[in-house]
Parts: C-alpha cells; sequence; structure tokens
C-alpha cells in the first residue's frame, strides 16, 4: 500500500471520539480506525524507513492507571521514528517533531556540559537559530525556572541550561493536503530541517546508559 494521505474518515473518527471516548464508539468504528487512520500511518512509516529509521505506532489505548482522567482511548494516533523522529494525527491536524522529548538524568547531565562548553553550545545556538527562522519551533516539554544547580544564572546560553529535553515541533490544521501525498512532503521536509539538532544531540548527548528502572 502506497501513502496517500488521510482522508476525512480519520478526521472524521477522531472527532468522533473525541465527543464519546467508550469503548462502544471504539468497537463500532474500528474498521474506519484500521483503514482510514492506521493502514496510512503504516504506509507512511513504510516510506519513510530508509531515510529515518523504523517506525512504531503507539496503541491506541491509554495507561489510565495514575490519571484522574480514565478515558480509555488516546485522541490521536502517533508513531516514532528510530532516526528519532515522531508523527502525529489528530482531528485537529498533523503534528511533526524530532529531537529528545525527555532525558534521563545521565543524559541530562551530559546535555547541560555540552552547552555550557563554548564550541559545543555555540553550535547549539546556531542549529537552533537556523531551525526556528524556518518556522519550525524548538522547545522542552519541561524547563526550569532558574539555572540548574552549578551553573550560573547569568550564563549565555542560560534558555538551553534551563532545559530537560530539547525538540523540534510543528502542527498545521486539517487541510485539504492532508488527503494527498503532500502530506508526506510535510513530514520529510520538516524531520529534515530538524536533522541538524538530532545530530548535534547524538554527538554530546546520546541514548541513557542507565538500566530502565533508572531513567528519571
Amino acid at each position: 500500500m502506497r501513502f496517500t494521505g488521510w482522508s476525512d474518515a480519520a478526521i472524521d473518527f477522531y472527532d468522533g471520539l473525541e465527543e464519546d471516548n467508550s469503548r462502544d464508539y471504539w468497537l463500532a468504528h474500528k474498521p474506519i480506525y484500521d483503514e482510514a487512520v492506521k493502514a496510512p500511518m503504516e504506509a507512511l512509516l513504510d516510506e519513510l524507513a530508509d531515510e529515518f529509521g523504523a517506525g512504531k505506532i503507539f496503541r491506541p489505548n491509554r495507561d489510565v492507571r495514575f490519571s484522574h482522567d480514565k478515558s480509555p482511548y488516546k485522541t490521536a494516533i502517533g508513531a516514532t521514528l528510530a532516526g528519532g523522529g515522531y508523527v502525529q494525527l489528530s482531528g485537529a491536524g498533523l503534528g511533526i517533531g524530532t529531537g529528545m522529548y525527555s532525558m534521563a538524568s545521565d543524559q541530562l547531565e551530559r546535555y547541560r556540559e555540552a552547552v555550557d562548553e563554548a564550541k559545543a553550545g555555540a553550535k547549539l545556538s546556531n542549529v537552533v537559530s537556523a531551525i526556528r527562522a524556518t518556522g519550525i519551533e524548538v522547545t522542552a516539554r519541561d524547563a526550569l525556572k532558574t539555572a540548574p544547580r552549578g551553573y550560573p544564572k547569568d550564563h549565555p546560553r542560560i534558555e538551553f541550561l534551563r532545559l530537560k529535553g530539547l525538540h523540534t515541533w510543528r502542527e498545521w490544521p486539517v487541510a485539504p493536503w492532508l488527503s494527498t501525498p503532500k502530506a508526506k512532503a510535510r513530514v520529510v521536509d520538516l524531520l529534515r530541517q530538524s536533522r541538524p539538532l538530532m545530530t548535534w544531540l547524538d554527538t554530546y548527548v546520546g541514548p541513557s546508559r542507565l538500566p530502565e528502572a533508572d531513567r528519571r
């Protein structure tokens, strides 16, 4: 199957799930999810794999064990790429990003050391400025209110030192191109434009070396 975009049926599916996040709705509309939502995502990931790594789709069920919101299903389909990319479709449209959404403690230590070091830190500043100039957001999920311990509050790269992760992100609302192969072009363009940040993170931070249970 070739990727030809997501039809209106995919958007309608998530609009309906927003209104009725129930098992009854899910079971009644699962064929639409499989054909109009999941199948195009699988086709897209297959076509991206050679350049950006193998893809993996997140399960549609929410983990509600520790949440006050007991809605059983996610209102978006999300997938990761082994090269660091993330693709998401919801009733609101398409979202794409890449980078490190959150860092384990050892990654965060290496990240801050690199930001602090003059050459590596300057390189990061230049990379981020160039990416932002294209209209792509460079941000983090969590950030400290002040400088991390051991670093001055007036550090020239305090913006980056405060962050607990670093990733690019861009969202597009639903539009006619979403139901065409042009949707893939948007994904590819963002991932390529974001590649310098991923290269910096791979070079100076890398994967966590801690056991899974200690990565917090």
